[in-house]
């Protein structure tokens, strides 16, 4: 099955960097296999990286400021490590959600003010993946161009790579030079794709999802304006009792659009759960450790460049991650307005009236309790999560401030 093509550009980049992962849907066994030797391929890279930081990290043990710098790196592994893992256990519920995103988000039938509310979301969605993306990518080229700067002016027996490796090979003379040179860039570049590509696609989905919500507030409200949109302002007490009924079919498709929303956002905790519990997690200590290198370390100006767009990228990416969360959670529970606001009371009290109160009643009851991400159900994502992390990634700067400042004491 081929997904049909879509003119949005976070759509695009967030489709191709899925693709080059290895999780998309195929149309032939060929390209079926395909994606597998790309997922393959995707595993043994992160997994060989950790291996090369885990050695650097033991042989580096004692000099306070490089291990700091190879926690940070040995964290972005681990976590692009783990999202692939889990989503490879949930890689048809994931394609599913895609695939149902792309019939009943992005091509459907739109009113002209509904496509306006879209728009809107989908430039929001643009903006954060597109920064994203740029601050990471950035990061990415910093780390293949620190060395190539660093190279500059010295003998051929004493060149550095992006990255240590503890073998017993002259790494530093040609040809092994440049050969590992080329492998260590290529895998970073897949790696930092990796990094990236799923929390892209979670973005997308929440805001999509909550623009969805947003256009359901629309048709909850003017749900009677659909069907006589030049007697709109007319009275729905003039109105006959045909008329009554054919509002009330209106409102019935609503609640199903709402009903299945709500399923959506189900399934959607269903497959980010524990991805959104690890993301938490290393958040803070990840933030802790790219301050240290870019505030305390004594490092060279490159790696510092390097920190610096790898700190915009960690607290872009945070934001997006809590943002997207916090506007899914706000436009659910905005659904309960929105149809409490509809023109119920004039409706007669006839069986489909009572019918439509008695629905109104229990739309309001559901979305007092909003859809929401949550941390593998230990407790809700919103804003207050991104205040939370950014207070507990300066408590942990704290304490490695003094930790650092102790060892250069003693």
């Amino acid at each position: 099955m081929r997904l049909m093509p879509v003119k949005d550009i976070s759509i695009v980049i967030s489709s191709f960097f899925v693709k080059c992962v290895g999780f998309w849907l195929a149309s032939s066994p060929s390209e079926q296999r395909l994606r597998n030797i790309t997922l393959i391929y995707t595993v043994f890279n992160i997994i060989f990286s950790v291996w090369i930081q885990t050695r650097d990290f033991y042989y580096s043990w004692g000099d306070f400021g490089t291990c700091t710098y190879i926690a940070c790196n040995i964290l972005c592994l681990n976590i692009a490590l783990f999202k692939t893992f889990i989503l490879f256990l949930h890689k048809e519920e994931f394609l599913a959600l895609i695939v149902y995103m792309q019939k009943n988000f992005w091509t459907s039938d739109y009113s002209p003010h509904e496509k306006r509310i879209y728009a809107s979301w989908k430039r929001i969605c643009t903006y954060f993946i597109c920064i994203f993306t740029f601050f990471t990518e950035a990061s990415i080229v910093s780390y293949a161009v620190r060395p190539i700067v660093a190279n500059i002016g010295r003998n051929e027996s004493d060149r550095i790579l992006p990255f240590n490796m503890w073998l017993d090979l002259p790494l530093s003379m040609s040809p092994y030079f440049e050969i590992t040179f080329i492998l260590q860039v290529l895998a970073l570049c897949h790696i930092g794709v990796c990094y990236i590509c799923f929390d892209n696609f979670l973005c997308m989905m929440n805001l999509h999802v909550a623009a969805q919500f947003r256009i359901l507030q629309h048709r909850f409200k003017y749900f009677h304006k659909s069907q006589y949109p030049r007697k709109s302002e007319r009275s729905m007490k003039g109105k006959s009792y045909s008329c009554i009924d054919e509002y009330y079919v209106l409102f019935k498709k609503c609640i199903q659009q709402h009903q299945a929303l709500i399923a959506y956002c189900r399934k959607l905790e269903d497959v980010f759960r524990t991805v959104v519990l690890a993301q938490v997690l290393t958040f803070s200590l990840l933030l802790c450790f790219v301050g240290y290198q870019v505030l305390l370390a004594d490092i060279s100006a490159t790696r510092r460049f390097t920190f610096v767009n790898l700190l915009f990228s960690n607290l872009c990416h945070l934001f997006m991650f809590t943002y997207s969360c916090d506007c899914l959670r706000r436009e659910s529970s905005q659904v309960a307005v929105a149809v409490y606001t509809s023109p119920w009371l004039d409706l007669p009290m006839n069986k489909n009236g009572r019918g439509l109160r008695q629905d109104v009643r229990f739309i309001v009851l559901r979305s007092s309790r909003p859809c929401t991400l949550t941390a593998n159900g230990f407790f809700p994502i919103s804003l207050e999560t991104y205040t939370s992390i950014m207070s507990s990634a300066m408590s942990y700067f704290t304490i490695l401030r003094q930790n650092s400042m102790n060892t250069e004491t003693t």
